[in-house]
């Protein structure tokens, strides 16, 4: 999918969060071994950078144990 700059703009001005930051984001979801706890604790610090939100160790700890676990939908439209 190519999706436009002005597309990454809009995101940009809504979340302070810029194109290279997404996309590399993105690539490490798409690229990584979601099994392999330092992955997922670079994905779990890099959401927390770009929402300007903190979680403990122990919050950290318990996602890594659900994705581990496949406690987690593959699909969207089953979270909801």
């Amino acid at each position: 999918m190519n999706l436009s700059d002005s597309f990454f703009n809009k995101v940009e001005k809504k979340t302070k969060v810029d194109k290279d930051t997404i996309l590399s984001l993105a690539n490490k979801l798409q690229n990584g071994n979601m099994q392999d706890e330092n992955t997922l604790r670079e994905v779990i610090d890099t959401l927390c950078q770009m929402t300007g939100k903190k979680i403990s160790k122990e919050q950290s700890d318990k996602i890594i144990s659900r994705v581990q676990g496949g406690k987690v939908p593959n699909n969207i439209d089953k979270m909801f």
